[in-house]
């Protein structure tokens, strides 16, 4: 895995480049898992954010170095995000992007 950039968002082609994946791959994921879902601008530009990249980047592990298939890929993505989702993880990552946001504003002032 490269060095993400800290940046709160990225297009298509900066995690293609990121990732060493083509843009019609993550398109085809995308559609694939449900854990990847970047935002869209007005004009309908998709957006990824770091938790995004860490999916794609789990998922191109899975399949490419664990030789998972497709679907045993979605299994294994759902049961990492239901551990990681408890109670508390929901919670706790809105009140990290909050933070992360927060600092945007602090340094903005």
């Amino acid at each position: 895995m490269g060095i993400v950039p800290q940046k709160k968002y990225f297009k298509i082609s900066e995690v293609s480049s990121l990732t060493g994946l083509e843009t019609h791959v993550l398109r085809f994921w995308e559609g694939e898992f449900s854990a990847i879902r970047p935002k869209r601008t007005e004009s309908g530009q998709r957006m990824y954010r770091r938790k995004d990249i860490d999916v794609i980047f789990e998922i191109k592990r899975l399949l490419h170095n664990e030789r998972y298939t497709i679907e045993g890929a979605k299994k294994m993505i759902c049961a990492r995000g239901k551990e990681s989702e408890g109670p508390q993880g929901a919670t706790r990552d809105v009140l990290k992007e909050i933070m992360a946001e927060l600092r945007v504003i602090r340094a903005l002032v």
